[in-house]
């Protein structure tokens, strides 16, 4: 948080920053084929067998499940963000539950709660939903604060804790949130504290109209949403592609001239006028992760400044509190975002 006054912010120089980060580039020449690799690239070209036009936010999956982080998906209805959560979870063979956020649900309706057993005359622990590997929060923003703070120890900590008992969560564990941009009647806006425990927050936009068309061809011929076994989506990686993956990222090497231009980058958030809150060391973490992951999945082992630069807007967008000045000025994240790439001197 910055005391400095106001003022407004001309528009950046780069163009629009990107929704989510575009497919990972090709291996550099001479390296050799990595099966891991293969084998979550594989999962893209599953996932594209059902869901058309949503490349960039299953690379953002796919990071989020190599840095063991959770993502905010927001979109407007009928972008298929349950059909994305479903299709990667049968591509990577893992456990999935959708659980619908109303105002009405509680805590327990997510993290289980203690049953009595009349045969027993004891209580029983009844797992919720979010004993699972990805957990649909569809609509989380419709929910009430304690519910939503229901969530926190499971992001955070993996694991559960009722009645002082805490219970480990499933591996891989990831939540996976929507909220939709366009409608606020009757929703609870998430709050700073939460926002930051997801790893990216991903913009998915509506499709062009070649996509679309692709679309609705698919639905004219037969597709189903519901049944993707007839769509041919079949799992080509599981858990042990995940760990094998995880420990490739983890060997990933960080100069110490992009360490500083990470901080740098996330520094400069902190002292932008448009700005009352800039992005916390938190923040400056999950930007490191998510580069070093993509650039393993780009066919590298060390980070670039390009790398730092490609997931910036993801990493950091939901991270920021714009002003109330500068919103009435029409400043947005991203064009803030934008400037501060622009203003902070790359390393060479």
């Amino acid at each position: 948080m910055t005391d400095q006054p106001y003022s407004p912010v001309p528009p950046p120089a780069p163009g629009p920053v990107p929704s989510a980060p575009p497919a990972p580039a090709a291996p550099a020449a001479g390296a050799g084929p990595d099966p891991v690799r293969e084998a979550l690239e594989a999962v893209r070209t599953e996932v594209a067998k059902a869901v058309v036009g949503q490349d960039a936010a299953v690379t953002s999956l796919l990071i989020a499940l190599l840095c063991r982080g959770h993502v905010l998906l927001e979109g407007v209805p009928g972008v298929a963000k349950t059909l994305l959560v479903r299709t990667l979870a049968a591509a990577l063979e893992l456990e999935t539950t959708r659980v619908q956020f109303t105002p009405d649900l509680m805590p327990g309706d997510v993290t289980g709660s203690l049953v009595y057993d009349a045969r027993s005359a004891e209580f029983s622990f009844r797992p919720g939903p979010v004993f699972t590997n990805l957990m649909l929060a569809d609509e989380i923003n419709r929910t009430p604060p304690k519910t939503q703070a229901s969530l926190l120890e499971a992001m955070e900590e993996r694991q559960v804790s009722v009645d002082g008992t805490p219970r480990p969560l499933p591996t891989p564990f990831m939540v996976i949130a929507t909220q939709n941009p366009v409608e606020y009647e009757g929703t609870y806006p998430l709050p700073e504290a939460q926002l930051d425990r997801f790893l990216l927050k991903v913009v998915l936009p509506l499709p062009e109209r070649a996509q679309e068309v692709e679309i609705l061809h698919r639905h004219a011929t037969g597709f189903s949403p519901r049944d993707l076994a007839a769509a041919g989506v079949r799992p080509v990686a599981g858990q042990e592609v995940l760990d094998a993956a995880r420990e490739a990222v983890a060997r990933v090497q960080v100069a110490p001239e992009v360490l500083g231009y990470v901080v740098d980058v996330c520094r400069a958030t902190r002292f932008s006028p448009s700005l009352s809150l800039g992005v916390s060391p938190r923040g400056a973490t999950a930007l490191l992760a998510t580069a070093r992951a993509w650039a393993w999945l780009s066919g590298r082992d060390f980070v670039t400044p390009d790398d730092v630069k490609a997931l910036a807007p993801a990493t950091l967008r939901h991270r920021v509190q714009l002003r109330a000045e500068a919103e009435l000025e029409g400043v947005t994240t991203e064009s803030v975002l934008a400037t501060v790439l622009a203003s902070v001197p790359v390393p060479r």
